[in-house]
């Protein structure tokens, strides 16, 4: 990294003359004229000469200069003993959670941000009232105890909950980081999975304006404010939300980066400066960048420094020498920053050791993060990003400031306690040390006062999360008939049957508006660029050129109040806007009903860590996972075959999973779906498998709307009588092949056979459990029988289960299948190209294979001579000696 004194200044009457011309072309014709003649410079200088190395940082100082510094709203002394008791309560909830159950928790990194956080609770973050929808803080997961010091200051949380620190389990507890599933009256977005913060609070502020576009909420100047970490912005979602804010201008987002220098094991940037490569890097995306380095200690500094030799120290230092600074003393300052050079000693010489210690960084100066927040909340036309310099473990002394250790630390000492307590002049005696008591300002005293009149100028608590909206009307099944009934010959995949129900919701007259459709791309993959004409693609810029495809009945067309989100080659991106959506009715006060469809093996397997995340918010609404299955995709491969997205959405608690086959098993689970989350407003969200594979779709049968639910029902019942007899269950595209299946049982064999439809084995599963839960929990009381054994009550035949996806879908079941043999037919293994019907082979999924472990069932139970195995094997030229598909 590179000094911007590196070039020496041969000319300086020269030097100085230019920048005489500059100013006096800015204070006569402003900042735009002079920009564009730099511009101009910078043109001419390329074309002669070719590209020229632009700087992409500035000086390592204070973007915000000390003349432009506005005067602070507040009074200093009594925020400061507020932020004292505050981080008071931050440390001794971790301490004693650790003295009493030994759970841990993180001091170091409050102590970094208290005063980020401070300055926008005391003096911009804006709560929910009856006239202002909130803005929305998404707070930095290690941060919470500091959040929790705060909230039990506002009489928010009891003692007794932070007593509870990290302990939920029974009692009445506080979470371990921002958990809206945990507490759901208190935070608002899951943030402590690092770099899922960032992504989801840029999409969040996008679908803010996409609801002001579309004339779903007004214009209130509402900001989306995120605090994340240096470290944090390594990830690779931090770095989308970067590139999504500068391309949207989203002047309703600001991003506060803690920059401590330090993530959990040591530097962030031990051998270069990590603000300037975040300045750079949040620049050349279009940001506005506000570098909060130095505190005000360094004002008189930087303005004596006429050499320019204190801004040069600055820059030669990296960002390792930094952290150590802050490790040692004054003394050490002295020596190894100012003393490389005489003139800086020079400099200094008048401070004591102490007074050099006293030099904070930005980030600790409340009248600096003011001045950039102030800033941040005027900035037209981009977010914002404040690079704020901090130490680690402020405040903590030789416990853990500034040292490698200190994400871990969980303990102190009783003198680093009573150090902390000094240093911060808190009013504990030592007596009380032991106890470490809570700190509160008496009811009656100036910092109470203070304290309340600092929020109820700004409005309600945060964080809070409200989730009072009114039941949406949801229309009945009957909206969806065309889906219900036979299609005769005319075969349609059950994506296009999706695209179909979509288009009868965005024609009903309550729900159409709040339809939000969202693709990563593929639309015409998927059938829908039949919506492009009718609803339009979301774009805040609306169309700005005439698409090629403009004399197409189904042209692509973008407009500023278009309806659908059509996020790229993005499903980190898009899942983060559905979130929002599915979200919406807490966050913004209005419910709508987002439907995301994707190629299922780009679904959930890339975005799992999100799909949590969504969980752990509330968010509700459907996950579309089209082109599912491993057999269905022809010609595609390895990649593109899916065999496990039902065991990803399996192990998410509150995500309801379906792989239906027809289309009235569609319409029947989407519009329950809706009921349940939007009229009964239960906090659950759906993952429902599609298939591109056309087939004719029968009527719905009399009845089964309630086993479609439950997971599992009737489909085809054996008019004959014979015995032996098997019951078969399938599910999506190899539904039809258990039905096939059924047939050559009959014909060949003999054998009777019932085809069950396996909407979603994972819910015959959960209510398995369940049941098995409570007859051990209830054991004088009459035993209650899961659901797949209440189907099977009184029917014959060992059972078989076969589907698109792994073994361990269908085996789910089995330990509620006691009574009779169980045989799991699925897709383990790395995916192939081929046709359906050579893969289906290959995986031993087949209606041949199905017939085969029908009758290998049969034979192991004694119902068969093994010979019809055998026969089997003959009619239908299985190869015994095939390659075992799970092999590589």
């Amino acid at each position: 990294m590179t000094s911007s004194l590196a070039v020496p200044d041969i000319d300086p009457q020269e030097t100085k003359e230019w920048l005489e011309a500059m100013q006096a072309v800015v204070a006569v014709e402003g900042r735009p004229r002079a920009h564009y003649l730099l511009d101009q410079l910078v043109d001419i200088d390329a074309a002669q000469h070719g590209g020229m190395h632009g700087r992409v940082t500035t000086a390592y100082t204070n973007s915000i200069a000390t003349a432009r510094q506005p005067a602070y709203p507040g009074d200093l002394a009594i925020e400061r003993r507020l932020n004292a008791y505050i981080r008071w309560n931050a440390m001794v909830m971790v301490l004693r959670a650790a003295k009493h159950s030994n759970v841990g928790g993180h001091i170091a990194t409050y102590q970094s941000a208290a005063v980020l956080y401070d300055v926008g609770f005391n003096h911009f973050f804006r709560g929910h009232t009856d006239q202002f929808a909130g803005d929305l803080v998404y707070i930095q997961g290690h941060s919470a105890p500091g959040i929790y010091g705060r909230a039990y200051l506002e009489g928010r949380i009891t003692q007794a909950q932070l007593d509870n620190y990290r302990r939920e389990a029974g009692r009445e507890g506080l979470s371990s980081y921002p958990h809206p599933r945990l507490m759901p009256d208190f935070w608002q977005f899951p943030t402590v999975s690092m770099g899922l913060g960032p992504l989801t609070a840029a999409y969040q502020a996008r679908f803010m304006r996409y609801l002001e576009y579309r004339d779903l909420k007004p214009h209130q100047g509402r900001k989306v404010w995120a605090f994340l970490g240096d470290g944090e912005m390594d990830q690779p979602e931090s770095l989308a939300a970067i590139s999504l804010g500068g391309r949207e201008r989203l002047d309703n987002l600001i991003f506060v980066v803690n920059c401590n220098l330090q993530r959990l094991d040591g530097p962030v940037r031990g051998n270069s400066k990590v603000i300037q490569e975040l300045e750079g890097t949040f620049r050349a995306a279009g940001w506005h960048v506000i570098k909060v380095i130095w505190g005000s200690g360094w004002d008189d500094l930087l303005a004596r420094d006429t050499s320019g030799l204190l801004r040069q120290r600055m820059m030669e230092c990296v960002d390792g020498d930094y952290q150590t600074f802050k490790s040692q003393n004054g003394a050490y300052v002295r020596e190894h920053f100012f003393g490389k050079y005489p003139e800086l000693l020079a400099l200094v010489a008048h401070m004591s050791d102490d007074d050099i210690w006293q030099l904070t960084r930005g980030g600790h100066d409340p009248e600096k993060v003011h001045a950039a927040y102030a800033e941040a909340m005027r900035t037209p036309g981009r977010p914002t990003v404040i690079l704020a310099k901090t130490v680690k473990g402020f405040g903590m002394g030789e416990a853990g400031e500034g040292q490698n250790i200190n994400h871990q630390l969980k303990k102190m000492s009783a003198d680093a306690v009573r150090a902390f307590r000094d240093r911060f002049a808190l009013p504990v005696s030592d007596a009380q040390l032991e106890e470490m008591p809570y700190l509160k300002p008496a009811p009656d005293s100036e910092e109470a006062r203070y304290f309340a009149a600092r929020r109820a100028q700004l409005g309600g608590y945060i964080p809070a999360r409200i989730s009072k909206v009114a039941p949406l009307p949801i229309p009945p099944l009957s909206t969806f008939a065309t889906q219900l009934k036979d299609s005769g010959e005319r075969g349609a995949s059950t994506t296009m049957a999706f695209v179909r129900i979509l288009g009868a919701l965005l024609k009903d007259p309550a729900l159409s508006k709040i339809i939000v459709p969202i693709v990563p791309d593929e639309s015409r993959t998927f059938g829908m660029e039949g919506l492009f004409r009718q609803i339009g693609i979301h774009s805040y810029l609306g169309q700005l050129y005439t698409p090629q495809d403009a004399g197409q009945l189904s042209y692509y067309k973008e407009a500023k109040d278009g309806q659908i989100l059509q996020e790229g080659i993005n499903e980190s991106g898009a899942i983060s806007s559905w979130i929002a959506a599915g979200t919406s009715y807490s966050n913004h006060g209005l419910a709508t009903i987002p439907f995301y469809i994707f190629y299922s093996m780009f679904g959930l397997q890339r975005v799992g860590d999100l799909a949590w995340a969504a969980a752990d918010a509330r968010t509700r609404g459907f996950l579309l996972g089209a082109t599912s299955g491993r057999t269905t995709l022809m010609g595609e491969g390895l990649q593109h075959d899916d065999g496990h997205s039902h065991v990803l959405s399996s192990v998410i608690p509150n995500c309801i999973s379906y792989d239906p086959t027809y289309a009235y098993e569609l319409a029947v689970i989407i519009q329950d779906g809706m009921r349940r989350m939007f009229a009964e407003q239960e906090d659950i969200f759906y993952y429902i498998t599609l298939l591109n594979e056309n087939y004719p779709h029968p009527a719905m049968p009399a009845g089964a709307e309630a086993g479609i639910l439950q997971g599992l029902y009737l489909l085809q019942e054996s008019p004959e009588a014979a015995v032996p007899r098997v019951q078969l269950m399938g599910s999506g595209s190899i539904l039809r092949e258990v039905q096939a299946a059924s047939a050559l049982l009959q014909q060949d064999f003999g054998v009777a056979a019932d085809v069950w439809s396996a909407t979603s084995l994972t819910q015959v599963r959960r209510d398995g459990l369940a049941v098995e839960r409570w007859n051990m929990l209830h054991p004088g009381s009459e035993p209650r029988v899961p659901y797949i054994q209440q189907c099977l009550a009184g029917r014959q035949g060992p059972v078989v289960i076969a589907t698109d996806y792994m073994k361990i879908v269908a085996d789910q079941v089995r330990p509620f299948v006691t009574d009779r043999r169980f045989v799991a037919l699925g897709t383990d293994g790395f995916g192939r190209s081929d046709t359906r019907e050579s893969l289906r082979t290959f995986f031993e999924v087949d209606r041949h294979f199905i017939v085969l472990a029908a009758l290998t069932a049969l034979a192991d139970g004694g119902q068969l001579p093994r010979s019809k195995v055998s026969e089997a094997i003959a009619r239908y030229g299985i190869d015994v000696e095939k390659l075992d598909p799970t092999s590589v």
